[in-house]
């Protein structure tokens, strides 16, 4: 795989965020007004997740490894093939936020996570960094209310502590990125149903994007 960035995609925008937070959403209007290629997560076809929500410890292993080998072969896959691409959730939520939480919980096992930053870590010497990185910050609330709203069964036995946590690693994680980002505030730009507010996110993303192309 080249190791120049630039061999590899023109624009490579990754959306991040907690669960419910948007990532779909945003990465649907982002495609419908630049043109660019989605690269979506697949949640309702993973064999785990389901499960998982029901008993964490037994299967935050297999979860874990299952999304990172998935969105590991989908970014690579991609950015081989397209030219402009927008990612919905990063490889880095993964190792970052969701492992680390599982084992402070005491849902991953030490062995066990440790094995998955070494996967992790393999994996990602082979990714290409995001040109740009927007993360939907959101409060626990508003984040409750929109995975309520959108209706997933699976979803509906997700513990409040277990998305407080995410959303506390989300902020320290986010400001720690060394690479151009971008913060979207959820709880008072509504991108759904405000074009005004829609508006105001595609120009903060314009500014940020514009200097990559000169």
């Amino acid at each position: 795989m080249p190791n120049n960035k630039e061999d590899i995609v023109h624009m490579y925008v990754a959306i991040a965020g907690n669960i419910g937070s948007g990532k779909t959403t945003l990465t649907d209007l982002l495609v419908k007004n630049y043109g660019w290629t989605p690269v979506y997560e697949q949640v309702d076809d993973n064999p785990y997740i389901a499960n998982f929500y029901d008993d964490m410890r037994r299967w935050a292993f297999n979860l874990q490894v299952y999304f990172l080998q998935k969105r590991f072969s989908h970014i690579i896959e991609s950015c081989r093939v397209y030219k402009n691409i927008v990612q919905d959730k990063t490889i880095y939520e993964d190792a970052y936020i969701f492992a680390p939480n599982l084992h402070s919980m005491g849902l991953l096992s030490t062995v066990d996570y440790e094995t998955y930053l070494s996967l992790f870590n393999l994996l990602n010497s082979l990714t290409p960094d995001p040109d740009l990185l927007v993360y939907l910050k959101a409060s626990v609330p508003t984040l409750i209310n929109l995975i309520t709203k959108r209706g997933r069964i699976y979803e509906n036995s997700i513990r409040i502590d277990y998305i407080t946590s995410l959303n506390r690693r989300y902020d320290d994680w986010f400001k720690s990125y060394q690479g151009r980002k971008l913060a979207v505030d959820v709880d008072n730009l509504n991108i759904i149903d405000s074009p005004e507010d829609l508006g105001v996110v595609f120009e903060k993303i314009d500014a940020e994007i514009n200097p990559l192309f000169k």
